[in-house]
């Protein structure tokens, strides 16, 4: 979210409307101030990535937890306990610090915090605050997401980010989100890859199967909602959609700084390294539609998340297939991991901001291919750190096998793999390679 890619899952539809401290260097990332609160991070940002609905379970006040009930549905299984999270991110966070890491980004799940419009529970913020300080004491940087494609169901019953009052709305739960976290905080994402659904269907003819399967479950979720619409993150008009969002990130942005103005705040945006094929290849125009926007908007951000997976080759007629004979991971990509150099240099050019990878990793059953992929994409990532890209940090994704939305648990992107009936965690050899690079390049 091609067979689905690991970015494409969401977009699937779219294609159819198309505790104690560690000792080292890693743990003074988060040295606290004087009157006992935390400085940002200044070492670089190693770590690792989850998303609320992905990995805490039972989100069943979200709009993707009722999508993924009804009938008809795109989604291959519900998400249901996920990786239970929510109650074991203790595990979690421990991992992260076993891992010889100093970052931890997570979302919070706005339907937890506000299940009802209007309706603000508490003790979802303080569970919240609780894995901030945690993180904190355990020598990490919490990295917050705000919008991790998933909104509350009531939200997408008023019509989601196409409702007029969509962007103040959100701005509110950002600011009352920080105020409640309190100065623990590192970096603050608002959205993770507004930019998806146009990615996905850039250049690509949708499937009139899937599209008419993602008409019956946005109605099927409307009318189970007692309202005529359900509209969410990556499902519908994607053009139309740019702007509201973007409107709110901004609203968000002023509502976070008005709290805590030290705090950086970004967005995430969903990268390829788009390749031209050819000299006349469409590269330019998919930049244009797919990117551009949000670069305008980003060069008033304190920095820019990019999340690259692969490349893309785009060619006189659009986008091309994975070249024959290449090496695929287990959502049809192509193994690329130097993808995310490109995707680097790029995305500071274009904005001259500081850059955060907030996801990069690959699907794979086999962890020897991960273990394969990650000295390759760290070394891309630090050879333009040492061109003198400002890049700030590396989060891979993800630290546990999670539920992938459309494709369900199937595919591998953990560096922890997950029983799915004891929830066992059981760390992966590639761990431990991503760990002896976060070591030797923090005590540098």
């Amino acid at each position: 979210m091609r067979s689905l890619s690991r970015r494409a899952v969401l977009a699937a539809g779219t294609l159819a409307a198309a505790f104690a401290p560690r000792a080292g260097a890693a743990a003074t990332a988060v040295a606290p101030l004087r009157d006992g609160r935390h400085a940002s991070a200044t070492p670089f940002l190693w770590g690792a990535a989850t998303a609320g609905h992905q990995v805490e379970g039972n989100n069943v006040a979200s709009d993707v937890w009722l999508l993924e009930q009804v009938k008809p549905t795109l989604f291959s299984e519900p998400s249901g306990d996920a990786c239970d999270s929510f109650e074991r991110w203790r595990e979690d966070i421990e991992i992260v610090r076993s891992l010889n890491l100093n970052a931890y980004r997570f979302s919070v799940e706005w339907s937890r915090i506000e299940p009802a419009e209007g309706q603000v529970s508490l003790s979802a913020l303080d569970h919240y605050r609780r894995m901030v300080l945690a993180c904190r004491e355990a020598g990490l940087a919490p990295i917050v997401t705000l919008s991790h494609f998933t909104s509350p169901r009531w939200f997408a019953a008023k019509g989601g980010w196409l409702h007029p009052d969509a962007p103040t709305v959100f701005a509110r739960h950002a600011e009352r989100v920080i105020r409640h976290l309190g100065e623990g905080v590192s970096h603050v994402v608002t959205f993770n890859e507004p930019n998806l659904q146009l990615l996905g269907e850039w250049g690509r003819t949708p499937d009139p199967a899937v599209r008419q399967t993602m008409t019956d479950m946005l109605a099927a979720a409307a009318k189970a909602s007692g309202s005529d619409r359900f509209s969410l993150m990556n499902t519908g008009d994607a053009a139309a959609m740019v702007a509201p969002v973007l409107e709110a990130h901004r609203q968000a942005r002023q509502a976070i700084k008005g709290v805590r103005p030290d705090l950086p705040v970004g967005m995430t945006l969903a990268i390829p390294d788009d390749q031209a094929v050819g000299p006349d290849s469409r590269i330019e125009e998919k930049r244009a539609t797919v990117y551009a926007p949000f670069f305008v908007e980003a060069r008033q951000d304190d920095f820019l998340g990019v999340q690259t997976y692969s490349r893309s080759l785009i060619g006189a007629e659009g986008p091309l297939p994975v070249p024959e004979g290449a090496e695929r991971t287990q959502m049809g990509d192509e193994f690329y991991p130097q993808a995310i150099g490109a995707s680097i240099r790029y995305a500071h050019a274009q904005t001259g901001r500081p850059i955060l990878v907030t996801e990069n990793g690959l699907a794979t059953q086999d962890d020897t291919v991960r273990a394969r992929f990650i000295p390759i994409a760290t070394a891309a990532v630090l050879a333009a750190r040492d061109e003198g890209v400002p890049v700030i940090g590396y989060l891979h994704w993800s630290l546990l096998d999670n539920f992938e939305w459309f494709s369900g648990y199937s595919p591998k992107f953990g560096l922890v793999s997950v029983d799915r009936a004891t929830f066992k965690r059981t760390i992966k050899p590639s761990a431990q390679i991503l760990a002896r690079i976060a070591r030797s390049d923090l005590s540098r």
